[in-house]
């Protein structure tokens, strides 16, 4: 009776160890906005949920030490991969979304960021928190606890992964993404690099007029605009590329 009871609470607290690594990295539910109780209880819960299924698929009977902590860290380390693909995959539209800020007048003023912690302008705050709305609405988040499930049918727990496949991984989802966050920003790169070119080259032939000063309000304009048209698009093809790029991180 003891035994049996060791055992379930030995693989309870190693499934609690990937799912809790995995919800500390995932984008929305890692967020200092999230109290970290919350984000405690979402993850024990999905660990008490998941217990029954991936019981066959857990060590029995008391580990020793050293064998507990080797599992420990294994499981630690695979949940935080598979939250740290989506992680990056967002950070890389934050980052080209600053970039877009900056470049058509809107990087000037900085405000408190909605999911990160740190300070971000308007317009990356607007695309950022669009983006991980859609993705919660499209549940990447049950994407990714389907990915955790299935590595217990392809490696046993008491399986190390393997270091240089998990690096590979995560090249690949590095690369992927931010390929994907240029194209999604090219054609405010594009238009502000037309517009500055012009307004240098304007600026040449009337040294006395201030014409930056004059022309950014309808750079600020045109940037508007364009996201005003082009967001719905961005926002689709944001969420159609993530299960492409997690499934480059985990095969």
């Amino acid at each position: 009776m003891i035994a049996s009871i060791t055992s379930d609470v030995t693989a309870f607290f190693l499934i609690f160890c990937r799912i809790g690594a995995c919800f500390m990295l995932l984008p929305g539910l890692s967020s200092m906005r999230v109290s970290p109780q919350i984000r405690l209880l979402a993850a024990v819960t999905v660990s008490f949920a998941l217990t029954g299924l991936l019981m066959p698929n857990t060590p029995g009977g008391q580990l020793p030490n050293d064998v507990l902590l080797i599992s420990i860290f294994r499981e630690v380390l695979i949940g935080a991969y598979f939250g740290l693909i989506v992680r990056v995959y967002l950070l890389a539209l934050e980052f080209i979304a600053g970039g877009v800020a900056m470049t058509v007048g809107f990087g000037g003023m900085l405000g408190a960021p909605i999911e990160g912690t740190d300070a971000q302008s308007a317009l990356t705050s607007l695309i950022s928190f669009s983006a991980l709305t859609m993705l919660f609405l499209f549940d990447f988040h049950h994407m990714v606890l389907s990915a955790l499930i299935d590595t217990y049918q392809v490696r046993s727990i008491d399986e190390a992964p393997n270091i240089r496949l998990l690096l590979v991984g995560l090249t690949d989802v590095l690369s992927e993404s931010f390929n994907i966050a240029l194209r999604l920003g090219s054609p405010f790169i594009g238009f502000a690099i037309i517009v500055n070119l012009s307004v240098g080259f304007i600026n040449k032939l009337a040294v006395q007029i201030p014409l930056y000063f004059i022309a950014l309000p309808f750079m600020l304009f045109g940037a508007l605009l364009i996201l005003y048209f082009s967001i719905p698009y961005m926002l689709s093809l944001f969420v159609a590329a993530l299960p492409s790029v997690f499934e480059l991180g985990i095969r």
